[in-house]
């Protein structure tokens, strides 16, 4: 996402080496310190969850209590964010033309119905 380990630290007012434990997995992130990550990195928390192999959600505290399924957040998209979408959203972001944001929408939408 272009931050360093050092300016995401900074951003949450945390020190490097917590960033370094959340990254390794050393210290858990709750769920106010993950959307506060999601904004910094300007990217939606669902995010941090594309390609969570089956055997990590089963671990998932819903499931050890007999959820069969997790609850759907709200706005959850469809599909999960792979990184092509994130780089997507990224450039179109970038676009300060409205016109040309409403062209490009238009052509994403052309092109998914041809491939359908």
């Amino acid at each position: 996402m272009g931050l360093t380990q050092q300016e995401l630290a900074e951003a949450l007012g945390v020190t490097f080496q917590q960033v370094q434990k959340y990254e390794r997995g050393a210290n858990r992130i709750g769920a106010s310190r993950l959307y506060d990550i999601s904004q910094i990195l300007d990217a939606p928390y669902a995010f941090f969850f594309d390609g969570m192999s089956g055997e990590t959600a089963e671990q998932s505290p819903m499931r050890r209590i007999g959820a069969s399924e997790p609850p759907t957040p709200p706005l959850q998209p469809d599909a999960p964010m792979d990184r092509a979408t994130m780089d997507l959203l990224v450039a179109f972001r970038e676009i300060s033309d409205p016109a040309l944001k409403r062209r490009v929408i238009d052509l994403c939408r052309a092109l998914s119905s041809a491939d359908a």
